[in-house]
């Protein structure tokens, strides 16, 4: 094997690669859009299986501003479902080491000044 044999399966390789994430980002936009209908994925579908370059270099032309917006959606929903479970996490957790250190300060084992910089610390 030469080294232009080993050039040229890597191209293929990186070339077939990089098709398959765009059909997979084709499918998964086909399955996140609420406004198509049915049918028109099923075709769009069946495309994709018939004529898999052709096809997706017109969907990508055809419904590429709406995939990115579709995609753009979809994180910053991520990213507002990812922060308000940061935040409650974090208020619990705040919520338990204040209600432990009460406890301790209750039992003795803290005096208020210790009370003082747990709680401090906990909601800092």
């Amino acid at each position: 094997m030469s080294f232009w044999d080993i050039v040229w399966f890597i191209i293929i390789t990186f070339a077939f690669v990089a098709y398959l994430m765009v059909l997979f980002s084709i499918l998964t936009d086909l399955f996140r859009d609420k406004d198509t209908s049915g049918l028109a994925k099923a075709v769009w579908i069946i495309a994709l299986i018939f004529l898999p370059f052709l096809t997706a270099l017109i969907y990508l032309i055809v419904r590429g501003h709406g995939m990115a917006e579709r995609s753009a959606s979809q994180a910053a929903d991520f990213k507002k479902a990812q922060d308000a479970y940061i935040r409650e996490t974090a208020g619990s957790s705040q919520t338990d080491q204040i209600a432990r250190a009460k406890e301790l300060l209750d039992s003795g084992a803290i005096t208020q000044s210790e009370y003082d910089a747990i709680k401090a610390k906990a909601l800092s």
